[in-house]
């Protein structure tokens, strides 16, 4: 044993056998339940209680590489969902955390816990990782850390029997369930077709791109039916009356276009001859990034864009939209072409990372000077979002543009998963060694009211969240459950609720409500502190 010990002196050493053995233990599986990389946390408690220790600068080098990853993976989706219906997941995201830090407030002095403790066990209860990261920044206390690891396995569980087991107790038919009640994913200007008759002279003999009419961002024309034979619709098309223009673009968008040009008609689209429709995924290196408009699809290929699937949600494309890995592009054409371009859309070598660290070495040096800014906030005092919510702020906000002059954030889904997983371990190594000093004595003074309290924490945002959801915006229960585990921050739970029914509608309510939930709960770790 002291062989051992004196090997585990050695740093490096030390973090991977804390690595290892952390990993292993979050591999386990009882009942289809695992730790995953809070087994790391729980290994790193239990060295640092004998004593070992994890290097700080390993810690804050794994936070800023964790939270970076999470902000360029959300920030797209994040701003998106602010101007659509999707907010509304937003909102139930606030709910959840605003819920959770109320009883926090209450639960700490019901049980005398300290301001570290308290927040530590609801960033546990929460399952949210940058809030814990949050906290310890602002109390500068381990202690955080070990609210965390004790809420953080009964946090993951009980997402996860909440979402399995309601269903089956109130025996609902999910499906017919989510047909009938409100549903902002399908409200969400999603796409639609109209045939429009041309009976305006005036557009008589011009081309598509000699067409004026009000700037309609969303219509696109993608087929002219002309004495029953189908044409495809490329810019140099001659237009002339009695024409049926096939139309795709959001229903406001499409009945002003049609008192410009015509009048709508009914028309079986199913016959059409040499003209078909056919989607496809962008896997290619070379489309990543690059909007519709530079690709010139209608004037090189022959094909018309339609519309674009990203992230289980229809989006009306937009000559100016940045095409994301995973888009999926319904696309007009003749067979031949179809064939053609869908050669383009393929991934042409095997490439499966693209970080740039030139620029995630910028993202992160903004974002530690952003984080370093002190905010002063009445009745507050002063604060700072510090290496937690800097790096996160300024990720979003990148993430959201993709490109900014020199700086690259489109990462494809393997490499910004390996940022975000080596730095989560990183962190949770270090913060878990320093946590664990004090981790026995303070379950043997704690224990009971960590427990209780920890329970408390994370059933009530579980219960309202659920009922605020149901019964304020009568969503369906999958959309509920998914909107749920996004301001739970609970992935496990998200699993859950996927194996209930065969829909992407809970992933829809999940990603729109987890970037809210994680920046709700970054700052609202920061703030209770005022309020313990």
């Amino acid at each position: 044993m002291t062989f051992v010990a004196a090997l585990l002196q050695e740093p490096l050493l030390l973090l991977f056998v804390i690595l290892f053995l952390g990993s292993w233990f979050g591999q386990l599986s009882i009942k289809g339940l695992r730790l995953g990389t809070a087994g790391v946390l729980l290994v790193a408690m239990v060295f640092g209680h004998f004593g070992y220790e994890v290097s700080q600068v390993v810690q804050n080098f794994g936070l800023s590489l964790f939270i970076v990853a999470v902000g360029l993976q959300a920030g797209p989706r994040f701003f998106r969902m602010m101007r659509t219906n999707g907010l509304i997941f937003g909102i139930i995201a606030l709910l959840v955390v605003f819920v959770s830090v109320i009883t926090t407030i209450i639960v700490s002095k019901v049980f005398n816990l300290s301001p570290a403790l308290s927040v530590g066990l609801m960033t546990g209860a929460l399952t949210s990782t940058p809030g814990l990261a949050a906290a310890l920044q602002a109390t500068n206390d381990p202690l955080a850390s070990v609210g965390y690891g004790i809420a953080y396995p009964f946090g993951v569980l009980a997402v996860v029997l909440f979402v399995q087991l309601l269903p089956r107790l109130k025996k609902i038919d999910l499906v017919q369930d989510l047909n009938e009640a409100n549903n902002p994913v399908r409200n969400n200007k999603s796409p639609e077709v109209m045939t429009i008759e041309v009976t305006n002279t005036q557009i008589n003999k011009k081309t598509l791109s000699e067409l004026k009419f009000p700037k309609v961002s969303s219509v696109v024309i993608s087929r002219v039916i002309r004495n029953q034979r189908t044409i495809i619709a490329l810019n140099d098309t001659v237009l002339l009356t009695g024409d049926k223009l096939v139309t795709v673009g959001e229903k406001t968008d499409l009945e002003k276009f049609c008192q410009h040009v015509g009048k709508k008609v009914e028309i079986d689209l199913s016959n059409a001859d040499n003209i078909k429709l056919r989607k496809v995924m962008v896997a290619s290196d070379d489309l990543v990034g690059k909007s519709i408009r530079e690709l010139r699809l209608r004037r090189d290929y022959g094909i018309t864009v339609t519309r674009i699937e990203r992230n289980g949600i229809e989006l009306n494309q937009s000559p100016r939209m940045r095409l994301e890995r995973g888009d999926v592009l319904t696309i007009v054409s003749s067979e031949d072409r179809l064939d053609n371009v869908e050669k383009l859309f393929t991934r042409r070598r095997l490439t499966v990372t693209n970080v740039h660290i030139f620029s995630l070495s910028i993202i992160l040096i903004l974002g530690i000077l952003v984080g370093m800014i002190p905010f002063y906030l009445p009745g507050l005092g002063t604060i700072t979002l510090g290496v937690a919510g800097g790096p996160l702020f300024v990720a979003l906000i990148i993430g959201h543009f993709g490109k900014l002059g020199p700086i690259q954030a489109r990462y494809y889904e393997p490499a910004n998963a390996v940022i975000r997983d080596l730095g989560l371990v990183l962190f949770l190594a270090g913060a878990g060694t320093t946590a664990g000093q004090g981790l026995v004595e303070v379950i043997q003074t704690e224990g009971l009211r960590l427990v209780l309290g920890g329970t408390v924490i994370t059933l009530t945002p579980i219960i309202l969240g659920y009922f605020i959801a149901r019964s304020l915006f009568k969503l369906s229960v999958i959309h509920s459950l998914g909107a749920l585990c996004g301001g739970m921050t609970s992935t496990p739970g998200l699993g859950a609720v996927n194996q209930l029914i065969d829909s992407n509608d809970p992933a829809i309510a999940y990603a729109a409500a987890y970037p809210f939930a994680l920046i709700f709960v970054a700052i609202a770790s920061q703030l209770i502190i005022f309020f313990l």
